[in-house]
């Protein structure tokens, strides 16, 4: 049975940082894709950073040079590193892989 686990939300003020983690057990991340998503109330979900198995990364424009992903093989984990948070980044954030979702974890960016 696959499983993702979302961890590291949390409430941070403008221009701060956050570090989310995502736990998978019945699939590797390093054989498909790991990705993180993100929803607004009432939005469908976004995509907000995509790691491919050979490692290649891609990240829209809107958070581009702020947030990077990064997988650890051995632990089989996937990160969202995420610096100069902006309230317009407010959302539930989402672990994903192949067949998988995480039931997601609150950030909030407010002073």
């Amino acid at each position: 049975q696959v499983q993702l686990v979302e961890s590291g939300g949390g409430l941070v003020q403008p221009g701060g940082s956050l570090r989310l983690s995502c736990a998978a057990t019945g699939v590797h991340f390093s054989l498909y894709y790991g990705a993180w998503y993100r929803q607004f109330p009432g939005k469908e979900r976004e995509l907000v950073a995509f790691i491919t198995s050979n490692l290649t990364t891609h990240y829209p424009d809107s958070v581009k040079g702020r947030f990077t992903i990064s997988r650890d093989r051995v632990k089989n984990m996937i990160y969202l590193q995420m610096n100069n948070l902006k309230p317009e980044d407010t959302a539930v954030y989402y672990c994903h892989t192949v067949r998988a979702w995480g039931l997601g974890t609150q950030v909030t960016v407010s002073s």
